[in-house]
């Protein structure tokens, strides 16, 4: 038996083909808003994790939201997730979502997930076989969630932070969304900027959707934050976030938080100012 432990956040699309036929390796697709199709393709063995449908709470306001712990166990058995389980996880666009898929499990205490550096364009640009979209119809896993509240962060808690200054509140909406010089795509969200907040836009990490090289994010992060600081992550609706934490975690950052509402939240609970 072959299996692998996970030392680095990010892979990349030559070590994923390299350790494809790993015993307790698990590729997720993270792609937002993907419906099953078989006509589309997909990296070999990949099982679709679903984040509207599955691992969001789709009974709360707003997109996306944070799953509970019970809800996520169960829809992660459900892919044949296990205890000792190796993950990858890509998306469709590069990476995207499919940082968030990688922030979901270490907010449920799994570490041994990294994320596909350039996601399925880089794979197909790597010219790697693709294969048909396939359901997962194997075995039931045993992985065990368990909630790491450090790691996620909820309207009251960017309250206080935002008031009090106890983090640096990182946004990372493009500068004209953070400026409010352009209009949120959601319908009905007013512009504007979580008070005492800075702008990194996630974009500003990656070059043609694959991430920047180390130094050069250490340094982007570096200008705003010092490595001791308690850091929260914002975005639109918190998929974005997580690009930020991946990146800072990268960097050598660990104090930091994810806030799940994000932009979308705070602009609808919180008049402008």
């Amino acid at each position: 038996m072959t299996e692998i432990t996970l030392s680095h956040p990010v892979v990349s699309v030559s070590w994923l083909h390299d350790n494809l036929e790993a015993d307790n390796l698990v590729v997720l697709d993270g792609t937002i808003n993907k419906v099953f199709d078989t006509s589309q393709s997909q990296i070999p063995k990949t099982r679709l994790f679903d984040i509207k449908n599955k691992f969001s709470n789709t009974l709360a306001p707003f997109p996306s939201t944070f799953p509970a712990q019970e809800q996520f166990q169960k829809e992660a058995r459900a892919l044949g997730i296990n205890k000792e389980s190796a993950i990858v996880v890509y998306d469709d666009k590069g990476i995207y979502s499919s940082a968030r898929v990688w922030w979901l499990f270490k907010a449920f205490g799994y570490n041994n997930v990294a994320v596909l550096d350039g996601g399925l364009p880089a794979w197909k640009k790597a010219g790697f076989l693709t294969e048909s979209m396939k359901a997962y119809i194997g075995k039931s896993g045993n992985f065990e969630a368990v909630f790491k509240p450090e790691l996620m962060k909820f309207f009251e808690d960017i309250k206080i932070a935002s008031e009090t200054k106890s983090h640096t509140i990182i946004d990372a909406r493009s500068e004209g969304r953070f400026k409010s010089l352009e209009a949120e795509p959601r319908v009905g969200l007013r512009m504007g900027t979580i008070p005492n907040s800075m702008n990194l836009p996630f974009e500003d990490l990656l070059t043609d959707n694959q991430l920047l090289p180390n130094e050069i994010i250490e340094t982007k992060f570096k200008n705003l934050a010092q490595k001791e600081e308690p850091i929260i992550f914002s975005c639109g609706s918190g998929i974005t976030a997580c690009v930020l934490a991946l990146g800072a975690t990268i960097s050598g950052y660990n104090n930091i938080a994810v806030y799940d509402g994000s932009w979308t939240e705070w602009g609808s609970l919180v008049e402008e100012e």
